[in-house]
């Protein structure tokens, strides 16, 4: 069994910072692309960033600039961290990743979420 557990949500002030992490545990054998989606109330579940399993990266309009992922392969983790914060920017963020299993088969999985709250 696979499990992604995000960490590093919080309140913070307008242009503030936050670096929010993503651990994935289990029988994993190899995780592909990991990205972090986030979800406002009201509205649907959005793509906020990608990375490939190679590093290529892409980002959501509205957060390049200011919002950069990374991971550590050999950790199994990956990682999101958030400049300039806006209060827009207020959302439950959610960790993905395509990850193959020991067992061979591919999946999509997703963390449970963690609120971040930006204030004005």
């Amino acid at each position: 069994q696979v499990h992604l557990v995000e960490s590093g949500g919080g309140l913070v002030q307008a242009g503030g910072s936050l670096r929010l992490s993503c651990a994935a545990s289990g029988r994993i054998s190899r995780i592909n692309a990991m990205g972090w989606y986030r979800q406002a109330p009201g509205k649907q579940r959005a793509l906020v960033a990608v990375i490939t399993s190679g590093g290529s990266t892409n980002y959501a309009d509205s957060v390049k600039g200011r919002f950069a992922i990374s991971r550590d392969n050999a950790k199994n983790a990956g990682y999101l961290q958030m400049n300039s914060l806006k209060p827009e920017d207020t959302a439950v963020y959610y960790c993905h990743a395509d990850i193959v299993t020991n067992w061979g088969t591919q999946s999509d999985y997703w963390g449970q979420g963690t609120q971040v709250t930006v204030s004005s």
